[in-house]
């Protein structure tokens, strides 16, 4: 082939001539490709105007069926109260002309019991009374306030001793929601219902919303008013299941702008708290034109739905939003390219057209081209490592692009730059013959059809075979690990052990457009998953992704290999403030990498390498040696941060106890179990907390409050401490939610009998509200970051 395309084209022999030619044919070409794609540009740009009007339109029907649902339940609630009022005023009609006392206290009593039943047929509902204006009912100067509560649906409704507790409805805790004292005769209408934002009710323990209703006489004089209390979530519950695409949220905020719901139900909280707070930055009651605002649940509430764009952190949004009949600004945002979404098709239709076209008008040419460049390829490629002799990438790459269906298994040495670094390159080569002879041997003695090793670049391999099960390719990687890590490798007398870390992926057809080296990266991927997991291989999983700084990873994988060599990785001690007793009693230990310039590195920055290079158990038993060694002499007590990787280590186990046994310090060591971290198997904490209770020791659960079900499983732990998390306690003095969460936290924490420790106290300010909270210890900057010495003077504040 070759030589007739040389005398085919040596048949042109003017140079002049052939470039001539060569020229007119591109220009015409660029010509032509210009105009198919003006003409496909104009029409695309004509339908996505088209599809995206309607695309719009189906958004707000969705979001407005959301709005006439939530209408619809605050119609509900807002009825229950009118009825409620109307009892009361029926009832001070009953009441009225001159009645015995008793007949006074029998009607009362029987008012009771009918609050009390419709009480219980409202559903949900947290409270309900009538509160009647001092002097009406009763004596002068004293109210009647027959007022219902109930905390949880399942508890029994008891009457709230209103009359001793506040005197007059003025100084419930609903009011001051509500209305305010000037002008009641004037602010409060017939007929009128009024919502409270949410709060917390410290008579049913809750976040709720309360709706008040006026009374009034025959003559229009205002009797007082009847409440109905509801949990917030008979609201937020609704906002929850409504969905209008994939990766759209909804949100409810309330009179005071508080956000009432969780956006979404990912796992990118730093986006969702960044999505919050742009969202209530915008004050959205304030963008509502009066005539948007919903008066009729069942009128089209596509007419009441404002719209406007935000963007948060490069991501763009299209917001649907309105007022609810509670007052309440309810809406529902997506992002713009969901909404374009329906335009891909269309736009991968004429890129067809465009491409199949040029593809007709290209099609001899580029077939003289593309031989060409293929042959000049095959000739200069190498198929095959110079160093094992086994078939490269680049042949593994051909094969992949060959094939419909395969199975891939891509095995990476670890710690193997650790060899090299110790024993020399040459040793390194030999082992990487020895793993090429192992792998090869392998498939030869299980029989295995298809089979084929590749040498990549560096410390990996990889072994190529057909699509099979999930678990039998699972299986097969186990085998293929054991094989290499059954016989020790032997070197000048050294016998050396290699580990492996594998990842699998397969594919039963290959997609026309897919990259020939999309099934290795996909591999490769699942290698660093293994390790991120603590697992020797792992199959890919594409709804997984993976988004790393390699060149990062390596700076501090190296710096790290060089500080556990040269012992440069050391404990710090942070002070721990008894709130109660006024002064320092603990210390928490802290790990930190001391450079050779003397700079000091938190954790923070080299934590998630060594869990990658499975350093962390190292680490952990670093620190329990030094930190027991430390305080062998001293009286403080000490605390130990573990994760729960770590109580799963039986050699990290096993050096606890040890070291617990042999310096009897038990009575004086805290350990922190990291909540953040995600545990996963509850068992093997309490495990671990029944080993060394024995000793003295106490438990705290470190990082209290980003978990999602912390509050359940920790009734199960037999715990002593519980540490605030921080990002609550440093917006103490500032945030009323946080307040709030901080102080149900600290109430649940003395039910059980448990201590609590707020972390980031960095200023006095925060530390007047913990105080305010009762919580028994203080740990922060405002006290003292850690330091090299456990030796605390309050001239170190």
């Amino acid at each position: 082939m070759p030589r007739i395309l040389s005398r085919r084209w040596a048949n042109l022999k003017n140079p002049s001539s052939r470039q001539s030619i060569m020229w007119m044919l591109g220009l015409l070409l660029l010509v032509f490709i210009f105009g198919l794609f003006l003409l496909s540009s104009l029409n695309l740009r004509y339908s996505q105007e088209a599809m995206s009007e309607l695309r719009r339109q189906q958004i707000q029907e969705v979001v407005a069926a959301g709005l006439s649902r939530i209408n619809a339940r605050q119609s509900s609630l807002a009825g229950y109260t009118t009825t409620l009022a109307n009892v009361g005023e029926s009832f001070n009609d009953l009441m009225s002309g001159d009645r015995s006392d008793a007949e006074q206290a029998r009607l009362k009593s029987r008012l009771e019991e009918a609050i009390r039943e419709q009480f219980e047929d409202f559903d949900g509902a947290a409270g309900a009374g009538l509160w009647f204006k001092p002097g009406l009912l009763t004596g002068p100067g004293t109210s009647y306030m027959p007022y219902f509560v109930r905390n949880t649906e399942s508890s029994p409704v008891t009457r709230l001793e209103t009359e001793a507790r506040f005197g007059r409805f003025s100084n419930a805790p609903w009011y001051s929601q509500i209305l305010d004292n000037q002008n009641i005769e004037k602010a409060v209408g017939e007929g009128s219902v009024y919502w409270s934002p949410v709060y917390f009710d410290m008579n049913t323990e809750r976040a709720v919303l309360t709706l008040a209703s006026p009374m009034f006489d025959r003559q229009g004089n205002l009797l007082g008013f009847a409440t109905t209390a509801w949990g917030a979530n008979q609201i937020v519950d609704l906002v929850s299941r409504i969905t209008v695409t994939d990766h759209s949220f909804a949100f409810l905020n309330d009179r005071n702008n508080r956000n009432l719901s969780s956006l979404s139900q990912g796992e990118d909280t730093r986006q969702e708290q960044a999505l919050i707070d742009a969202i209530l930055e915008l004050e959205l009651r304030n963008q509502i034109e009066p005539s948007q605002t919903s008066a009729d649940a069942s009128s089209d509430q596509t007419d009441t739905l404002a719209t406007r764009r935000l963007t948060v952190n490069n991501d763009a949004y299209e917001l649907y939003f309105a007022i609810t009949h509670g007052g309440m600004v309810y809406g529902a945002g997506v992002p713009l390219q969901e909404i374009n979404a329906v335009l891909r098709p269309m736009e991968r239709t004429n890129q067809r057209i465009l491409a199949g076209t040029v593809a007709l008008v290209l099609l001899l040419s580029l077939f003289l081209l593309y031989r060409i460049i293929q042959l000049i390829r095959e000739l200069q490629a190498s198929y095959t490592d110079r160093l094992t002799g086994l078939p490269n990438r680049a042949r593994l790459l051909r094969e992949l692009q060959r094939r419909k269906g395969a199975a891939l298994l891509i095995i990476n040495l670890d710690r193997f730059s650790q060899i090299n670094g110790l024993f020399g390159n040459e040793c390194g080569d030999e082992v990487l013959l020895a793993i090429a002879e192992r792998l090869v041997q392998f498939g030869k003695l299980q029989g295995l059809s298809a089979y084929q090793v590749y040498r990549l670049s560096g410390d990996e391999f990889a072994i190529l075979t057909l699509v099979m099960p999930a678990e039998a390719l699972q299986s097969l990687a186990e085998k293929v690990r054991h094989d290499i890590t059954n016989e020790r490798i032997d070197w000048q007398r050294q016998r050396l052990t290699v580990d492996v870390s594998i990842g699998l992926a397969q594919r039963e057809h290959r997609p026309s457009r897919e990259a020939a080296d999309q099934l290795v990266s996909q591999a490769k991927i699942a290698v660093v998953q293994a390790r991120e997991h603590g697992r020797h291989y792992l199959l890919y999983d594409s709804a997984i992704g993976i988004e790393e700084n390699y060149e990062n990873n390596l700076y501090w994988a190296n710096h790290l290999k060089e500080a556990v060599e040269q012992d440069r990785l050391v404990p710090w001690f942070q002070p721990i403030h008894d709130n109660r007793r006024g002064d320092i009693t603990k210390y928490e230990c802290l790990v930190r990498m001391v450079e050779a310039d003397g700079s000091v590195i938190s954790a923070g920055r080299f934590v998630d390498i060594a869990n990658k290079l499975r350093l962390n158990q190292y680490i952990a038993g670093l620190m329990i040696e030094k930190c027991f060694a430390c305080f062998a002499e001293r009286d403080e007590e000490f605390s130990i941060n573990l994760s729960s990787g770590d109580l799963t280590e039986p050699e990290t186990v096993r050096r606890i106890l040890a070291a617990l046994q042999s310096t009897g310090v038990g009575n004086r060591v805290i350990f922190e179990i990291l909540e953040s971290d995600g545990i996963a198997n509850y068992e093997d904490i309490r495990v671990f907390i029944e080993r060394v209770k024995p000793f003295g020791c106490r438990i705290a659960i470190d990082d209290f409050g980003t978990g999602y079900s912390n509050f359940a499983h920790l009734l199960s732990l037999n715990v002593d401490f519980i540490k605030i998390d921080g990002s609550l306690i440093q917006h103490l003095h500032e945030d009323q939610t946080a307040y709030l969460v901080t102080s149900a936290i600290v109430e649940f924490a003395r039910s059980l009998n448990m201590q609590t420790v707020a972390e980031f106290v960095h200023n006095e300010q925060v530390q007047a509200k913990v105080l305010e909270l009762g919580i028994d210890f203080s740990q922060g900057e405002y006290f003292s970051m850690a330091r090299p010495s456990p030796d605390y003077t309050t001239a170190s504040r």
